[in-house]
């Protein structure tokens, strides 16, 4: 379980240190739309995935210290059905956030 906890935060550390290296593909240029404020559409899309992906990383992260104290607490090697939940929680939340830097 915690070599499966820390690939996952090791594989969302990693996939977001990689964007940051990586140029977006060049697409045709398209007319930037615009809201009815003047801000600009794309500008607003990715600043609110922005936003989702910080609450995210916060929720996994503390799905993470809950995984992490339950196996410490635990002195068997039988596991709750909670904590596979947790499990599959955690999971969910890398792939959604893996999902939007991708965009």
């Amino acid at each position: 379980m915690k070599r499966c906890l820390l690939i996952s935060l090791l594989t969302v550390s990693t996939l977001a240190l990689s964007q940051r290296g990586q140029e977006p593909p060049t697409a045709p240029e398209e007319p930037d739309a615009r809201m009815p404020n003047g801000k600009s559409q794309k500008e607003e899309i990715l600043k609110a995935e922005h936003q989702q992906n910080l609450k995210d990383a916060t929720a996994l992260a503390d799905l993470a210290e809950q995984l992490k104290a339950d196996l410490e607490r635990n002195d068997r090697y039988i596991l709750s059905m909670a904590t596979l939940k947790k499990t599959d929680e955690i999971e969910k939340l890398a792939r959604k956030i893996r999902s939007r830097l991708r965009h």
